[in-house]
């Protein structure tokens, strides 16, 4: 009876401490930065004056706050290590897409001002230099799985669109 007591206590405290979030499985940040502008194509402008002023690139995300993945890389960008990437390398700008899929869809123009032609799913992150060439053509529209990707590999992503040669 002694060996099941202390398999059993065992087994317990086995699961309690897998059940403790750690870094790797705590939960995400979330944003909701997404509003509706009354002019998103005078937003993407702007940013594109403070990167001509600044020498920075643009990043243009577009989403919408009913979309997890969106509010999840909303809420990476939101955090201090990210924050102090932007501030060095972009001049950030959110542009509220709606719902596109249902028909519903504000600012799909934007995309396609950039070479965008369909937005498939939300969010879309274009890295614009501050001509308006994009940066990563083959990977703006592929965000759509944000909510699982880690922070790093966020991070290590947009750092290296920052720089790279276009």
């Amino acid at each position: 009876m002694k060996q099941v007591t202390l398999v059993v206590s065992a087994a317990l405290a086995v699961a309690a401490c897998a059940s403790v979030p750690t870094p790797a499985t705590a939960p995400m940040p979330e944003a909701r930065s997404y509003h509706v502008s009354d002019n998103a194509s005078a937003d993407v402008d702007a940013a594109l004056a403070r990167a001509r002023q600044s020498g920075n690139r643009v990043l243009l995300v577009m989403g919408a706050n009913w979309c997890s993945d969106s509010r999840a890389i909303a809420g990476w960008l939101a955090t201090d290590r990210f924050a102090e990437l932007i501030e060095r390398k972009y001049e950030l700008v959110f542009v509220n897409i709606g719902m596109p899929g249902s028909g519903d869809g504000h600012n799909l123009g934007i995309a396609r001002r950039f070479g965008v032609q369909e937005l498939p799913g939300l969010p879309n992150v274009l890295v614009l230099t501050s001509d308006g060439v994009l940066v990563n053509p083959t990977t703006a529209t592929s965000w759509r799985n944000a909510e699982s990707r880690t922070g790093d590999a966020i991070y290590d992503e947009l750092a290296a669109l920052a720089d790279l040669p276009v």
